[in-house]
């Protein structure tokens, strides 16, 4: 059955925790894969001495919440095979290695009791399962060895869903990756979850049913309006913990990222890589929460936006939602603003933060706000908020444009 997308639509802004013992190498989530680690060197260098002797997921939440986050999403078990729950298919766990912790049991509960969405990720591939035809391929393996070791892994993946599903009380979110080779009889397992967790939303990454369409490292909304859909990306340029990458995005970057999801009646996923011992980065939790503050004074164009009408402006992003229009100002264009764009009457323009009225004239298909102050008062996104007479409507159709967006 469908999920109940309500919520979803309503929170539009979530983050993603790439997490596990490549935390301890520190290069990286794919450091096994990329620098041909043996499965026994891993396991002692990296498994063995993940210990999360810090790990408090309240303090998670809590940065989630600075960031106006509305869901989480772990790394339940990423590529290299290491289960961070006591998982009854392997020894190859928290639990019974590493930390000695069902780590996502503390996790599901620290978020549930926050009042944010719980959300898992689960990577079909496991580079450490003698069934799995090659965890050392450069790019993904292109077919099973044989049918057999395909069945024998599907039995064994399957089995750790069904452990996740039923264990953990109600999962709001599954977030397949690594379902490759096919197949992966991923309809039989979704279907299944669905009977056991009839308000899951789950990617569609593994086949139908599914509920969302996911984009990485990219915002590429879905042909299909209606369809519910997410971007994720990196706050640096890792997913899990490198500490040589200091190529952070800014506060304003991750505000721009969100005005363009938003636009598309999309959700922005952000990922932060704790550290070894379960701390996420400061300077990741410095921007996030920088970004939060903003959002509080601004964030109502977020929630249940709806998808724009509009095409690009060269001075930021117009985002809608009800009758209203969000003009968000990454760029000053002086001391007036045009939008040729609007065909709707606008009733009043106002700035988000603060409401001071803005004197405005429409001429022909052209909007003129004036009077914007110099410099604008938000040094990260100044937001006006236009009063329509009815749904926002666009004198053109929308095309394709080399600029993205």
């Amino acid at each position: 059955m469908p999920a109940n997308t309500d919520w979803f639509h309503e929170a539009r802004y979530g983050m993603f925790i790439h997490w596990g013992a490549y935390a301890v190498a520190a290069r990286g989530e794919w450091v096994m894969n990329r620098e041909n680690i043996p499965v026994d060197e891993y396991a002692a260098k990296y498994v063995d001495n993940f210990k999360a002797e810090r790990f408090d997921p309240r303090e998670w939440a809590r940065v989630a919440k600075d960031a106006g986050m509305k869901y989480l999403v772990l790394t339940t078990r990423h590529h290299d095979g290491f289960c961070l729950w006591n998982t009854k298919t392997s020894d190859y766990n928290a639990v019974q290695r590493g930390p000695k912790r069902d780590l996502v049991r503390d996790y599901v509960d620290a978020v549930r009791d926050a009042g944010l969405g719980v959300g898992l990720y689960y990577s079909v591939a496991d580079w450490h399962h003698p069934d799995y035809p090659d965890g050392y391929c450069r790019d993904w393996p292109s077919a099973w060895r044989d049918e057999d070791s395909r069945k024998r892994f599907f039995d064994y993946y399957f089995a750790q869903l069904k452990e996740l599903m039923t264990e953990y009380g109600a999962i709001d979110i599954l977030w397949y990756d690594g379902c490759i080779p096919q197949p992966t009889n991923g309809s039989e397992v979704n279907t299944w979850i669905k009977s056991v967790q009839p308000n899951i939303m789950i990617n569609n990454r593994n086949g139908a049913p599914f509920d969302f369409q996911c984009s990485e490292q990219a915002i590429r909304p879905p042909s299909n309006p209606e369809l519910p859909w997410e971007a994720c990306l990196t706050l640096n340029d890792n997913w899990g913990y490198h500490a040589g990458d200091d190529h952070y995005k800014s506060a304003k970057d991750v505000i721009m990222m969100l005005t363009q999801t938003a636009e598309h009646r999309g959700n922005l996923m952000l990922n932060v890589g704790p550290m070894s011992d379960g701390v996420i980065p400061p300077k990741s939790a410095a921007i996030l929460r920088e970004a939060g503050d903003w959002l509080r004074r601004n964030g109502e164009f977020l929630a249940n936006s709806s998808r724009s009408p509009y095409s690009w402006l060269n001075w930021g992003r117009l985002t809608t939602k009800g009758n209203i229009a969000y003009l968000h100002i990454f760029h000053r264009p002086g001391d007036e603003l045009c939008v040729a764009e609007i065909a709707n009457r606008v009733l009043s323009a106002r700035m988000l933060d603060g409401g001071q009225p803005l004197p405005f004239e429409q001429s022909g298909d052209r909007l003129f706000v004036r009077n914007l102050p110099n410099p604008l008062p938000d040094p990260l996104v100044t937001t006006i908020v236009l009063e329509l007479d009815g749904t926002p409507k666009a004198h053109r159709q929308k095309g394709e444009f080399w600029i993205p967006g």
